[in-house]
Parts: C-alpha cells; structure tokens; sequence
C-alpha cells in the first residue's frame, strides 16, 4: 500500500498564505459548550448546526463554533422598563384577592376505568 506524502506546511505556504482551518472534534466541541457530545453530533446529523464531514466524521472549524453559539443564543424579547419615579396614588397597600385571576368553577368529571368500558363494547380477552 502506497502512501502519498503530505507536502510540508513551508511548501503550501509558496500555493496560499492561509494555514488551513483548525478542525475540532464534536467532543472538543461540546466540552466549549458544556453538552454532549451526542447532542452535537445529532444536530449535524439533522443539520441545525454548521459542520465540515471528513469522511464519515464531523469536524467543526472556529467559525462553525460561533455560528452556533449566536444560533442558540437568547435575547430579551422587550427592554425592561426603568422603575417609575411617580409617587404612589394610595396610602393603603394592594389586597391579594384583587390581583388573582378568576377561577372556573366548572366541575370535573372522571372517566371511567378502561376496564369498564371494555366490557361495555363486549370485547373478549
């Protein structure tokens, strides 16, 4: 079996100034995020998240990290509003009872067991 030799770095460096990107396991991957590594190999597998495959491996580059890090990332949805300086209009504090959300007073009603409606329909066991 012949191996055919890998120019050294120096040589490639004549072809193109750019190191080739650094790729990194989804296992180096995950330990960055603080989760499995399960977990990002199956969101590349069901392509959610950037990824390179070298053969049948995936590999994740630097860029492909932070993509997916500002993918997942949560924003506030509304800037919270700064505390108002108005003084309050009542001396009396705020009962509990009006600020609860009415309750239903609709009754609930048990089925009954499986069992029961099995012999109803006559089946056989």
């Amino acid at each position: 079996m012949r191996h055919t030799a890998i120019p050294h770095a120096s040589v490639q460096a004549s072809h193109a100034d750019t190191a080739p990107p650094r790729l990194y396991l989804p296992e180096d991957v995950a330990a960055v995020l603080g989760c499995s590594a399960w977990w990002v190999k199956d969101r590349a597998r069901r392509r959610l998240i950037p990824y390179t495959r070298v053969g049948r491996a995936y590999r994740f580059t630097s860029e492909h990290l932070a993509e997916i890090i500002r993918m997942n990332e949560a924003r506030p949805s509304a800037p919270q509003q700064p505390p108002s300086t108005a003084p309050a209009t009542s001396s009396r504090p705020r009962s509990s009872a009006s600020s609860t959300v009415p309750v239903s007073t609709a009754r609930l009603q048990a089925r009954p067991p499986r069992r029961a409606r099995q012999d109803r329909f006559g089946i056989a066991a």
